[in-house]
């Protein structure tokens, strides 16, 4: 998907890799061109990760792998298409003869409608909403699912939001893709857990990223961020460095002991 780049003031600097908590693991990041996927990137290769950026936007994805590189990481850029079967095969067919295996599949992808009455979204923006959102959940398990079994282990992390416990007026069919997203996850938990394989659910509220505008139904002036910083107790809007340091958790060998787990990065907005 198509996606602006962050601007200079938010946009994650490339950090050293290092002989971190994910020292050696291999992680694709779909959506990782920008916003939240692009801060995950940085955040793992920094402990250590191997990372493949997938993103329909191909500039965008070989940006975010070059700084990588340049860094001192190792990562492949892959553009690619979350709603089309072949595309996740082919991502899957890269990834494995770049790096020979895959240990964390992070689903970051998303879109949204623009904030608006529910009646005034059409039929195609909901299809493509469902595809993006929840389609791509459903392509990433049975492309993934195999090579977690051959492996004998396995991380999903899905990118899940606060809509789905929280739900904002105006984005209600947004809402319900990311309803599914947290019970898939916990779906994938329960029946893969014999496998070995773990699934996670980040919950972020409003952030800093492209689609901010897209949520707030409105441009991002003081008087409009206002209003929904005024529904988050801790005062802020969530940054991308947030979700990346709560999937630097869920992707950890020191979790191994968590899955189904769906965690608001919130600032309190759930409570």
């Amino acid at each position: 998907m198509p996606q602006t780049p962050p601007s200079p003031l938010s946009a994650p600097q490339a950090d050293a890799p290092s002989s971190g908590r994910l020292n050696s693991l291999v992680a694709i990041i779909t959506g990782g061109g920008s916003g939240f996927g692009e801060a995950i990137a940085h955040t793992f290769v920094r402990e250590g990760a191997k990372v493949v950026i997938a993103d329909r936007n191909a500039d965008a994805a070989e940006r975010v792998a070059l700084a990588l590189r340049t860094s001192g990481g190792e990562a492949l850029a892959v553009p690619m298409d979350v709603t089309v079967s072949a595309d996740f095969a082919r991502l899957m067919a890269e990834t494995l003869a770049r790096f020979g295996r895959i240990d964390v599949m992070v689903n970051n992808a998303g879109i949204s409608h623009a904030n608006q009455p529910m009646l005034s979204v059409s039929e195609a923006e909901f299809d493509r909403l469902y595809q993006v959102n929840v389609k791509s959940i459903y392509l990433s398990a049975m492309h993934c699912v195999p090579i977690f079994r051959r492996q004998g282990s396995g991380s999903f992390i899905n990118i899940g939001s606060t809509a789905s416990v929280r739900p904002r007026p105006g984005l209600s069919w947004y809402n319900g893709t990311k309803g599914a997203v947290v019970l898939l996850t916990k779906s994938l938990a329960v029946e893969l857990a014999p496998d070995k394989i773990r699934a996670n659910c980040i919950n972020p509220a409003i952030a800093e990223t492209p689609l901010l505008t897209t949520f707030m139904g409105a441009a991002d002036t003081p008087d409009n961020r206002a209003r929904f910083l005024a529904t988050i107790p801790l005062g802020r809007l969530c940054q991308p460095s947030d979700v990346a340091n709560a999937a630097l958790f869920f992707a950890d060998p020191a979790s191994a002991f968590v899955t189904g787990s769906c965690l608001e990065v919130d600032g309190g907005r759930c409570i």
